[in-house]
């Protein structure tokens, strides 16, 4: 008995010294894996399989009710260790012709062994064993990590029962004891040569064959899992203070765990997969969509950069056509997948924005994220708060500067992970630059664990960048195609060479013969250049004004050879004839000229439509040659294999080397030329400005926050303290420090300091009406002089109108109230008219008295309320003196609004176009501004109770100038890339609502819509998807939002 007791004892001592040493950093996952045999490492990966689930599945808690009283024991009769029972009875129980009195205490043994197998306790022979050992080296008893693992899964008081059911073992008769000693030395015989916990099958001998049991057996069976049961049951309830020790030492365990796999799944949730931390299901959709197997050296270094690991701003700079593009968008995947974050991309234009919802739309589509669009009229402020989805808001730069006063006011600006700024140098181009650093100094104001990430081709003082943005630099000179750049003087070309003398090193002779005629008609020797590479390769021929690019394209088609005409012929015919149902029938002369000849112009004057078709079709190579202006540059990805600048001016400007760069960039085509070429043509007079073009460093980027009498000082701080981001003196001038403008002041400010701009820019604005003080301060409480601001700047803000127009729009307005005339859409389309619009107005008065004359007696009425009479435009119209002062602005302001009426009233451009001798171009970006204007003048009038009349009536109009079409098709055009021609063979063929689309087969759409790419398909109907999927989650949560309980419901309190 003192034997058992004492055994018992050592058991406990060594299980204490065997949990602290699975705890140690010191045992090594090698050496305790060495130590275990394959079962044992498979049953233990089972078990920790499943705690991971456990730990995965809910949090931990303490485990008090009798529903799991075994720690993740499912049940008895699933619980692999009273199957191990079985299987060990079975193999153990003495056979009938051996049976005798000790049978029940030799199988309770046995059972008792293969508790001390399963849960790994010591064997007997091991307590033998270290009783011959001193008491000092008993305290040191090596114990192997591994045999104490399976402890974790046991609570304290099933432990409890095994201990009194092995001690209880002890205390049977003599003969018994002799006969489990026996077979306790054998099996420690065989446990020396085999991993600890390892249970050696029983040898088969003839005498000992199995027999079949007797009931009597099979009820003796039956009683000891039973008693284990109801024993295992017993314990599990009630407090074991024996153990309590240990009892604690386990749920310690248990916690420790919990930590590690919390922090484990924390970790991890960053980490999804083997590209780039993404799932392998993104690398399949690159190479799906873009062809994209394998990535450049410098995107690998990059995306591995330490500061984007961790989570530094960064500002990276590389060639165009290098593949910036690609890394903003893994890192943007990055953030939404792994971070669960949402991001915002900022890019210049709308074409771009558009561009880029169409090709990333699919991948929301496929990996569970939003794609919205923020570029004209499209937005919603503040964005749709998302459940579960993160979303990627694509937006231009003033869209995106809304989006993220949107978010500071809401108080969700935590919630944007990533910004991206495409075309960082745009920071220091007017006021749109301006716009673009207030947005980036709210971002790293307000919040601290947004990641700002910038790129640019065309990076010079990027010191100040970092500065201003706190950012990390990369950079590299990687292209994927090589570029050569050459100059052209009269008949010889030179090729750039910085090594040279002069900059540049003869290359060759042009071996082109020249007529007379063509001599004169192109001495610039374009018709030679040209030949050389097309219809084989394409060509960009950048002309410094809109006219010139449709007179060189003319003048190329009269000299080319008339081989072009039959370089896919029949692909032509139907660009040709896609433009004509595009445009209601209309084609301009001069694309139905060249367009055979494989050329067309691309300038602002063409229309969305025109302009998406011409770049289809060049990107597919059925056109081999554009004759266009800088902003092609700038704009969409359309490379070329030569580029040929026309002249070193853009309008009347010479270049600059940022536009020089930007335009040269565009040559090789990677995966299609092996080689880029830019040809500078020049005459003899501006070589020397050439010479220093080529050679001289980028220009530097400057703040444009204080240009233009102060405009974009005061539009920031308007919005500070509307915002509530800086409310004091002090506070703004704090916050003004660590803009852009900030970092370059000593630079900028000459006359006056910045302290002295911010008191002046704030006094200004209080005089306005816009902000007013809260007291009167002394000048020792200037610095902490609170700022309020008030309804008209509140409404001047949210509305992100230009100040110089808000007390203008706001008088508007009101003067509306007075008589407003709803019988016609005209005094509506007045009040959204832009005004920066006007000023480049230029009426044709005899257009102008003729449309006048067309008005109705309602119609009429709106030009007489403004102030403008009949008789006024006739005597412009005839070229009579005017004595009588009529304000200029109002009279021009009205006349664009009678071309929008026009436009509304037809919808066909063409026509419109006609009827005011306007380029068709310009009236579109008319449009384009009025619709964006409509949707700024009615947030203005949503903070002003006063306009409350304005608010219905500005939602419609602000629709149909978006779209300006019949109402069935405009479900159809909300999808980004479906314009008018588009949508109405799309309506024409069934697909009439968003449902359509989005549930509609690329390839049978491919079948049904004349002259549709598969890409074009593809792209519209993930776009389709996209957006009926943001749809179905706004309203989805507009659901919870309305079945959700109050937050501030009232609690009654119980007397």
């Amino acid at each position: 008995m003192d034997e058992g007791v004492s055994r018992i004892q050592r058991r406990v001592s060594v299980r204490k010294r065997n949990r602290a040493s699975a705890r140690s950093p010191g045992a090594s996952p090698a050496a305790r894996g060495s130590l275990r045999s394959a079962g044992e490492a498979e049953e233990e990966r089972t078990a920790g399989s499943r705690r991971r689930k456990t730990v995965g599945a809910r949090a931990a808690e303490p485990i008090d009710s009798e529903e799991d009283m075994f720690g993740g024991y499912d049940s008895f009769v699933e619980n692999s260790f009273l199957a191990q029972i079985d299987d060990l009875e079975q193999k153990y129980m003495p056979f009938p012709e051996h049976r005798n009195h000790a049978t029940d205490f030799a199988t309770e043994d046995l059972c008792s062994e293969s508790i001390k197998n399963k849960f790994s306790l010591p064997m007997e022979s091991n307590f033998t064993e270290n009783k011959t050992k001193s008491p000092s080296e008993s305290e040191d008893v090596p114990v192997e990590p591994s045999n104490d693992l399976s402890y974790n899964d046991m609570p304290s008081s099933q432990l409890l029962f095994f201990e009194n059911l092995w001690n209880s073992s002890k205390d049977l008769n003599a003969p018994s004891t002799k006969e489990r000693d026996t077979n306790s030395s054998s099996n420690n015989t065989v446990n020396e040569e085999l991993p600890p916990g390892h249970i050696e099958q029983p040898q088969k001998n003839d005498e000992f064959s199995p027999k079949v049991r007797t009931s009597s057996d099979m009820s003796r069976r039956e009683s000891i899992k039973d008693h284990l049961k109801s024993a295992m049951a017993g314990n599990a309830t009630v407090q074991a203070p024996m153990f309590s020790k240990s009892k604690q030492l386990k749920e310690t365990l248990l916690s420790e765990e919990i930590n590690v796999a919390m922090k484990t799944i924390e970790s991890s949730s960053y980490d999804l997969g083997p590209f780039y931390s993404l799932p392998s299901k993104v690398r399949d959709l690159y190479v799906q969509s873009r062809g994209i197997e394998k990535l450049y050296e410098w995107q690998h270094t990059c995306l591995t950069l330490s500061s984007v690991q961790e989570r530094k701003n960064l500002i990276y700079s590389l060639p165009t056509s290098g593949g910036k593009t690609l890394v903003a968008e893994i890192l943007m995947l990055q953030e939404l997948l792994c971070r669960r974050k949402d991001v915002l991309m900022i890019l210049p234009y709308v074409a771009i924005v558009q561009e880029k919802i169409s090709g990333l739309s699919s991948f929301g589509i496929e990996l569970g994220f939003f794609v919205e669009e923020y570029a004209g009229s499209k937005g919603r402020f503040p964005p749709t708060k998302r459940r579960e989805k993160k979303s990627l808001y694509i937006a231009t730069i003033e869209k995106g500067h809304s989006l993220v006063n949107s978010l500071i006011e809401t108080g969700r600006i935590g919630n944007l992970g990533l910004v991206v700024i495409d075309e960082l140098h745009m920071i220091g181009e007017g006021s749109r630059g301006a716009i673009l650093e207030m947005t980036l100094a709210k971002i790293l104001y307000t919040s601290k664990t947004t990641q700002i990430i910038g790129m640019s081709a065309t990076l010079n003082n990027v010191e100040d960048l970092q500065k201003f943005l706190q950012a990390e630099y990369f950079s590299s000179h990687f292209r994927p195609v090589e570029l050569k750049e050459y100059l052209k003087i009269n008949d010889t070309i030179y090729e750039v060479d910085s090594k040279a003398e002069n900059g540049m090193t003869f290359s060759r002779l042009l071996n082109f013969k020249y007529s007379d005629t063509l001599k004169k008609m192109d001495p610039d020797h374009l018709v030679a250049l040209v030949s050389e590479v097309i219809p084989n390769y394409s060509c960009l021929v950048f002309c410094p004004s809109k006219k010139n690019c449709e007179n060189v394209a003319e003048m190329l088609c009269k000299f080319l050879s008339k081989a072009h005409l039959k370089h896919r012929e029949k692909e032509k015919r139907d660009v040709i004839k896609n433009l004509q149902n595009v445009s209601n029938g209309n084609v301009c002369p001069v694309l139905t000229h060249t367009i055979p000849y494989g050329i067309a112009y691309h300038h602002s004057g063409l229309t969305n439509e025109e302009r998406k078709l011409l770049e289809e079709a060049y990107s597919t190579g059925v056109l081999c040659l554009f004759t266009c202006t800088s902003t092609l540059a700038a704009g969409v990805n359309l490379p070329a294999r030569r580029v040929i600048l026309r002249a070193p001016y853009m309008a009347k400007e010479f270049l600059k080397r940022n536009q020089y760069k930007q335009m040269i960039g565009r040559a090789g085509r990677a995966g299609i030329d092996t080689i880029g070429e830019s040809i500078l043509i020049m005459q003899e007079k501006d070589k020397q400005q050439v010479l220093e073009l080529i050679s001289k460093p980028l220009e530097n980027c400057y703040s444009h926050l204080v240009q233009e009498f102060n405009k974009g000082v005061q539009s920031l701080f308007l919005s500070l303290i509307g915002l509530k981001i800086a409310t004091t003196l002090g506070d703004i001038y704090h916050f003004m420090n660590g803009t852009f403008f900030g970092v370059q002041q000593k630079i900028l400010l000459k006359d006056k300091s910045l302290w002295e701009i911010t008191v002046e820019s704030l006094r200004y604005l209080t005089e306005k009406g816009l902000l007013q003080r809260d007291t009167v301060c002394n000048s020792e409480e200037e610095l902490e002089c609170n700022f309020q601001i008030t309804k008209l700047g509140r409404a001047s803000f949210k509305g992100t109108i230009d100040l110089a127009y808000c007390n203008i729009l706001y008088r508007d307005l009101k003067k509306g109230l007075e008589g407003l005339v709803l019988e016609s859409l005209l005094h509506l389309i007045y009040l959204t008219t832009p005004y920066d619009m006007v000023s480049h107005c230029d009426p044709n008065w005899m257009i102008y008295f003729r449309q006048f004359n067309q008005l109705t007696p309602a119609e009429q009425n709106v030009a007489s309320l403004l102030g403008v009479s009949e008789s006024f435009i006739g005597k412009k119209a005839s070229g009579q003196a005017i004595r009588k002062k009529v304000d200029k602005d109002i009279v021009n302001r009205l006349y664009l609004s009678f071309v929008l009426y026009t436009l509304l009233k037809d919808t066909n451009i063409w026509r419109v176009s006609e009827k005011f001798n306007m380029p068709r171009g310009y009236i579109q970006n008319l449009l384009a501004g009025a619709a964006s204007f409509s949707s700024c003048v009615l947030h203005f009038c949503e903070e002003l109770e006063e306009f409350w009349v304005y608010k219905a009536l500005l939602v419609e109009l602000t629709k149909k100038l978006t779209y300006c079409v019949k109402a069935e098709l405009i479900p159809l055009m909300e999808v980004t890339g479906v314009l008018e021609g588009r949508a109405k063979q799309l309506y024409n063929a069934g697909y009439r609502t968003l449902m359509h689309l989005a549930n509609a087969n690329p390839e049978v759409l491919i079948k049904t819509i004349d002259h549709l790419s598969r890409r074009q398909a593809k792209q519209i109907v993930s776009s389709a998807k996209m957006l009926l999927h943001e749809k179905a989650e706004a309203l989805q949560e507009e659901v919870e939002e309305l079945l959700r309980p109050p937050s501030d419901f009232p609690v009654v309190e119980k007397e």
